[in-house]
């Protein structure tokens, strides 16, 4: 009771190979003929519906039930934001040569959890790609993609490469891959770059993830789980082990996590706020008593909240002016959010102050590096909160012949605040023209 369809998307190349399940023919049907091939009733006309229109921002927490893998994760995605297929499927019909087969959903189940697969579909004898770098990089950069999809494509192929790199100790350019030798892999990262140009602005997170355990068959032979290059790619994200063995995480949905998320990204706190939509996309194997899915959850943009390190140290030996250009140094740096300073009384009554840091978590070896080397601490705190910041919109106004920018709020229960901004009021003469300044900026 399945058919596919052609692809619509504008501008796909190929587009008679592109083919995805059809929702509308799902809506015709009663609810008894909908069963699949494994006898569970699969409701795609919910699913289809789900998550149809895009926030305009948004945060989609990764889930690794079974595992991470390239195809797991494009397939999770689009169950969530069908939206998204027309875009997506296009992109990966466009980067398949003739004869080596067509993008296709199925729609089924793991674990007795409904989800998506994605593979290809028959294909004629076909030349394989090369499995090399440079060449499947000019590959993508010749394909005709939606817009940003080559970046994030040849972005993800990097992060493989130099891990690649490090592991054989090999050249960038001269790395042969093997985890990218088939269309399928080819089509799996692309698959993986349109999500994230489509999603441009969404955060991210995952859980801890799964370790697995044993060994793996490589055209290297046999080699230890998590594969060397998943291994070198995510370093500094938290595993967990379940027990079930196995290659839970592949290089390839190891580069996509670290494209999309970054070092440190794992300990993100759980995500809250409203969820809007959920999609579970499957693998190829079954893991004993457990579902091999990639699950994702979508919180609206509004009520995610977003991890942020705080980082604190104290120093007890400085002078007003060493801490004054230290804090200055800090405040520049990137990653640095914000620096606050604080006065306490420390260990045998000495006058103490306290440096706490806010870090964006992808800066954050760079920063503490740096707070080693500009104060004279010898060592640091830090732990992983969580923020939720409200959209911000700046405004230049002009007040009594002086141009003022305020920064203006909306608030959750609708009303709006607006402030000036002390630069632009600081030059006039007294605290009583400066507060009518800003009063008269704030309530134009």
């Amino acid at each position: 009771m399945r058919r596919t369809v052609a692809a619509r998307a504008k501008g796909c190349r190929g587009e008679e190979r592109a083919a995805v399940t059809c929702p509308a023919f799902f809506e015709t049907q009663p609810r008894r003929a909908r069963s699949l091939p494994d006898k569970i009733v699969y409701d795609i006309v919910a699913v289809w519906k789900r998550g149809a229109s895009m926030p305009e921002h948004c945060h989609v927490h990764l889930d690794a039930v079974g595992g991470v893998a390239g195809d797991m994760f494009a397939a999770a995605l689009l169950d969530a934001l069908p939206s998204l297929r027309d875009r997506v499927v296009a992109d990966m019909a466009a980067v398949l040569p003739p004869g080596c087969g067509a993008p296709e959903l199925t729609p089924g189940t793991s674990g007795g959890m409904p989800a998506l697969r994605l593979h290809l579909t028959a294909a004629d004898r076909a030349a394989r790609p090369t499995g090399g770098f440079r060449d499947i990089r000019a590959h993508i950069e010749r394909a005709s993609l939606a817009e940003g999809t080559a970046n994030h494509a040849i972005a993800i192929l990097g992060i493989l490469a130099k891990a690649e790199s490090r592991v054989h100790q090999v050249a960038v350019d001269d790395v042969h891959f093997h985890e990218i030798a088939d269309w399928d892999s080819v089509m799996d990262v692309v698959a993986a770059g349109s999500v994230a140009a489509a999603l441009g602005g969404a955060t991210w997170s995952v859980s801890d993830l799964p370790m697995g355990g044993g060994l793996v068959r490589t055209r290297h032979g046999l080699l230890p789980v998590p594969a060397p290059a998943t291994a070198e790619i995510l370093k500094g994200f938290r595993w967990r082990d379940d027990g079930v063995g196995g290659e839970r995480v592949t290089p390839t949905g190891a580069a996509i996590l670290a494209h999309l998320i970054g070092v440190s990204a794992t300990q993100t706190p759980a995500p809250s706020g409203v969820l809007t939509a959920v999609g579970a996309g499957a693998g190829a194997r079954e893991w004993p008593g457990l579902p091999n899915i990639l699950r994702v959850l979508v919180f609206a943009g509004g009520g995610a909240a977003e991890g942020v390190i705080v980082l604190s140290f104290d120093v007890d030996d400085m002078t007003g002016e060493e801490i004054g250009v230290a804090a200055e140094r800090l405040r520049a740096t990137d990653g640095v959010l914000d620096l606050t300073i604080g006065t306490r009384m420390g260990k045998k009554s000495r006058p103490s102050h306290d440096f706490r840091l806010l870090v964006n978590p992808s800066a954050l070896t760079a920063v503490q590096d740096l707070c080693l080397t500009e104060t004279s601490t010898i060592g640091l705190r830090w732990r992983l909160e969580q923020r939720v910041c409200l959209e911000r919109r700046v405004e230049r106004r002009m007040v009594a012949g002086r141009a003022v920018e305020t920064k203006q709020v909306s608030r959750p229960d609708g009303t709006a605040t607006v402030k000036a901004q002390s630069d632009d009021v600081s030059p006039v003469d007294g605290l009583a023209r400066r507060r009518a300044l800003a009063r008269d900026a704030e309530n134009d």
